[in-house]
């Protein structure tokens, strides 16, 4: 006997849907039809997801997807025990209707899916019915376990891939033998092994045993404290040659609790070699640049008093270019300490202004900034020559003058920063009838330097000068405090 099943189908009072493998519509039974408020001519050769689109990474999309692509891969029926998934209405508004779905594929002889077959049966009324604690209760327990379900795989998979994924190296070891439980491509790399899992570190790294490790791992477990290492130099015995392989690393050993008790320690850490040889070679390049230049800076002196030695009335131009030579090396100095890299302002000031003598008759306000170290050279030459003048004919050569140096950011443009020379108290100051190299130098140091300029005045109250500069945005302080 010959059954016409799409017949039978067709007549049972149970929405059905049959789907294509690309999850377009090939049929629907009436009570479907009915169900979802829709007509048969506008579900047929439509993309189901399309028909009844949903909020891609909504719940009821993600449920519906997973659902499908299940079926499809393991060629099983798949049930969804509580779906919430609205329809819309002829008018166009939305319903919220909650459904129990079965997908049963239908396979060809070579056991390939060809359709597979959609059952749903609505329960928003079972859901709605908060009166009828049975069945409510039944619908909160399986729309709970399924979201719990749910969420763990989609916990687990996320955390699988972001701990393999982890750009630094990352491993889990368990117990008191600190065996590896998980550990990723990172870690796996550094070491120069793969077969890790299910050993104890002493037996897959024996080598990392006698360089005191092991000991450390120890001691985190039994003390409950994380142990955080700082550019750690440590050798691996599996290299790509099979040689040993030196290698510095920024980690942290933070042991995991669970019931009151150490069960994991987590390994997590990156490879620093390369920042640490860069810095070491850095530090080679400095130290020789700064041998040089000092000699450099010996030679020229050398020169200057073999040169002014037997000249008549050079003993003044000698002990200025001495005082000069001088500044350049603090200025000098000061970029060792900071290994050419930068200085900050304030210091700079009172280095350039160390001749005075008193460093409580020099003011120094403005806000946090840090110098290139070619504005760092400029701006203290054109300070020594200020200082230099005021010892000898300003407010420093006298027993109560002060210099008062400001500086802040311009208004207009925030990397520019203006800083004021002000002479206060001092004898009464007449401009000179003609400008010396000291003013030259003043006025023409910062001029090639970020957009420098130089203003020098000569006020019978004290000389002024006003200097502007440009410096990158990011060296600029936040808040700006005095500097005493």
């Amino acid at each position: 006997m010959n059954i016409d099943f799409k017949a039978l189908l067709a007549l049972s009072p149970n929405p059905y849907m049959v789907l294509a493998p690309d999850l377009t519509i090939v049929w629907t039974n009436a009570a479907y039809q009915r169900s979802t408020m829709r007509r048969e001519e506008d579900l047929v050769g439509t993309n189901v997801l399309e028909a009844f689109p949903s909020e891609p990474g909504s719940e009821s999309h993600e449920l519906l997807v997973s659902s499908f692509a299940r079926v499809l891969t393991e060629k099983k029926p798949d049930e969804i025990a509580l779906i919430r998934y609205d329809i819309a209405r002829p008018d166009g508004t939305m319903e919220a209707r909650y459904w129990s779905a079965t997908h049963t594929p239908i396979l060809d002889e070579n056991g390939e899916v060809t359709v597979f077959l959609q059952h749903t049966v609505d329960v928003t009324e079972l859901h709605n019915l908060r009166t009828m604690r049975d069945e409510f209760d039944l619908v909160r327990r399986a729309e709970a376990v399924q979201t719990r379900n749910l969420n763990l795989q989609t916990q687990m998979k996320r955390m699988t891939a972001m701990f393999e994924q982890a750009p630094g190296f990352v491993c889990v070891l368990s117990g008191p033998q600190h065996v590896f439980e998980m550990a990723n491509a990172a870690y796996c790399e550094l070491v120069g092994r793969q077969d890790l899992l299910g050993k104890s570190v002493a037996e897959a790294l024996p080598e990392v045993v006698r360089q005191g490790f092991v000991a450390i791992l120890d001691n985190v477990r039994s003390s409950g404290q994380p142990y955080i290492g700082h550019a750690q130099e440590i050798v691996f015995e599996a290299g790509p040659d099979g040689a040993p392989v030196r290698r510095y690393i920024d980690f942290i050993y933070q042991p995991i609790v669970s019931h009151d008790e150490i069960s994991t320690i987590l390994v997590q850490g990156q490879d620093v070699t390369e920042t640490v040889l860069a810095a070491r070679q850095q530090d080679l390049l400095i130290n020789e640049l700064n041998h040089r230049v000092k000699n450099t800076l010996a030679i020229v002196q050398s020169l200057a008093h073999q040169s002014f030695r037997h000249v008549e009335g050079a003993g003044a131009a000698r002990e200025a270019f001495d005082f000069r030579l001088r500044a350049l090396a603090r200025a000098h100095n000061l970029l060792t300490e900071a290994s050419w890299q930068s200085s900050a302002l304030g210091e700079v000031i009172r280095e350039a202004t160390a001749a005075s003598g008193d460093p409580a008759r020099i003011v120094i306000e403005g806000p946090d900034t840090v110098l290139s170290p070619r504005l760092t050279v400029a701006l203290s030459m054109t300070l020594h020559e200020l200082t230099t003048n005021a010892i000898k004919y300003g407010a420093l050569s006298n027993e109560r003058g002060k210099v008062r140096i400001r500086w802040h950011r311009a208004p207009e443009a925030p990397h520019r920063i203006v800083l004021d020379w002000n002479e206060e108290d001092g004898p009464v100051v007449t401009p000179p009838d003609r400008k010396g190299f000291g003013s030259r130098l003043i006025e023409g140091s910062l001029a090639a330097e970020y957009g420098g300029r130089v203003t020098l005045d000569y006020l019978p109250t004290g000389v002024h000068c006003a200097m502007g500069f440009m410096v990158p945005i990011e060296t600029l302080g936040e808040t700006g405090a005095a500097l005493a």
